[in-house]
This record gives structure tokens, C-alpha cells and sequence, in this order.
């Protein structure tokens, strides 16, 4: 059997979500739910990417945003500690160290604070890009660099030009392959 190459596992660039620096994060997730589901008998299924890339308009990589990068600011007091919640949801530390028995502003609707997070802009909460491999890397070498660096998706460049990326699912698969074809 022989040995898979990146190219022959990644996902081209022109099938990958992306989306421009300056759109809203509603709009960032407008466009990777979209790319992430496939819809049967109306439940979405995962079959897409998990992430959607930051793009310039040259097509130049600047970050990432995954799932929890956009959970993180829509739903801020999931990530953070009493200071982050009661600031998402709109109440002082001091007002409630006061014991106050009515938050009316703590009451705020769920809908409406995960609506106004989605305003953010998407340059304001990409992540860093950390960590890319060229075409010809071995399967084993991006495995060992999603390890290292604790990251999902890799950008995978053609010199200085990104080609496409590459998924732990797409090395998984491609992991699995080899056990099926024994």
C-alpha cells in the first residue's frame, strides 16, 4: 500500500469556510453552520469542518475560529470564572455582593445577550494560527504537530501559498484506512 500524502487527505481551500476579518461573528457562524451540517430527516449530522478560516481578501491566512473560540464569547460565562458570569448578564460584583432578591438586569434574556455578543467582530476573536505544514509532509508529522500544538486543523501551504487544510479527522480516517485495508 502506499503511503498517503497531506494532498491526497486535505480539503481544498476553495471547499473550506472562510470568512473576512471584519464580518460579525453571526455571520462567521452563519457560514460554518452551514458548511459543518448536513441535514437528515432535518437533524444535522457532522460531516463539515468544525472550523472556518480568517481570510483577507488576497485569500491570506490571518487566524481561526472554531466551536469553542465562538461559544467563548457568545456565552462568556461558560469559560470564565463569578466576575465573567455576573458581567454577562449584565450585573456589578458589587451590586451583587449586595444581595439584591431582583437582578431585573440579571434576567436578561438568553436570546437576546447571545445576539449582542455576535456583533463582535470575527478580527476581534480569531485565534492565532499555530502551526501549518507543506504538502508533502508525512501523515505522522502532522499528527505529531496537532499533538504538540493542541489544535484541531492544520493549513496546509504549497510553498508560501495555502492550499488547504487538513483535520484530525481527515488523519484519523486516514489512520483508520490503513487498518481496514490489512
Amino acid at each position: 500500500m502506499k503511503e498517503r500524502k497531506i494532498t491526497d487527505i486535505m480539503i481544498p481551500l476553495n471547499r473550506y469556510p472562510a470568512v473576512n476579518p471584519e464580518a460579525t461573528l453571526e455571520t462567521a457562524v452563519g457560514i460554518l453552520r452551514h458548511a459543518h451540517c448536513e441535514l437528515e430527516q432535518g437533524i444535522c449530522t457532522e460531516a463539515g469542518p468544525n472550523t472556518i478560516l480568517v481570510v483577507d481578501k488576497d485569500n491570506h491566512l490571518l487566524g481561526i475560529l472554531d466551536f469553542k473560540a465562538i461559544l467563548k464569547v457568545l456565552i462568556p460565562e461558560v469559560a470564565g470564572g463569578l466576575s465573567e458570569k455576573l458581567r454577562s448578564l449584565g450585573v456589578s460584583l458589587a451590586f451583587a455582593e449586595g444581595d439584591a432578591h431582583t437582578l431585573d438586569e440579571a434576567r436578561a434574556s438568553f436570546v437576546a445577550r447571545v445576539k449582542k455578543n455576535a456583533e463582535a467582530k470575527v478580527r476581534d476573536i480569531m485565534l492565532k494560527v499555530r502551526g501549518s505544514v507543506q504538502a508533502d509532509t508525512s501523515l505522522v508529522d502532522a499528527i505529531k504537530l496537532l499533538f504538540k500544538n493542541k489544535i484541531t486543523v492544520l493549513p496546509v501551504y504549497e510553498g508560501d501559498e495555502i492550499i488547504g487544510i487538513v483535520r484530525d479527522t481527515d488523519l484519523f480516517l486516514a489512520v483508520a484506512d490503513i487498518l481496514l485495508e490489512s
